[in-house]
């Protein structure tokens, strides 16, 4: 894989360092194609390394790499709870509906489609004690 065709991987991924200038650890200087810059998997391991193996200090490690020594422990405490895949950034944002259960969801999938969503918000809300707003229960019911 060349590097053109690496960085479009990692793009699509989600997987480029936002500070990749700012990587200055000497594996990085561009001598071995292996270790990229951009590659904020990669990235976050070998400053992890160069820490761990290498003695470096929390912060020139991070400095080195592109992170902030609170990036930089957020990382470490992410790599060992969760390994390899602790380096890799979790999704951001609300996992899903809170207040969609399976229960509401099944109620919405009974109704035809000739019951309006101001209608179902009426009805959920007297069946299950739970307000939902109308825009909700038309996505459920895509």
């Amino acid at each position: 894989m060349n590097t053109s065709s690496r960085l479009r991987t990692l793009a699509a991924a989600g997987l480029l360092h936002p500070h990749a200038d700012a990587v200055t650890a000497a594996l990085f200087d561009g001598r071995e194609p292996f270790f990229l810059p951009q590659d904020k998997v990669q990235a976050k391991y070998e400053m992890l390394r160069a820490h761990n193996v290498d003695g470096l200090g929390a912060t020139a490690a991070a400095e080195q790499h592109g992170y902030s020594r609170a990036a930089f422990y957020l990382i470490a405490a992410a790599f060992e709870d969760r390994g390899m895949q602790g380096l890799v950034d979790g999704r951001r944002g609300r996992r899903g509906p809170l207040k969609l259960t399976p229960e509401i969801v099944d109620f919405i999938a009974g109704t035809g489609p000739d019951v309006s969503s101001a209608h179902l918000v009426e009805q959920i809300e007297r069946r299950f004690a739970m307000r939902l707003h109308r825009r909700t229960i038309e996505r459920a019911r895509r």
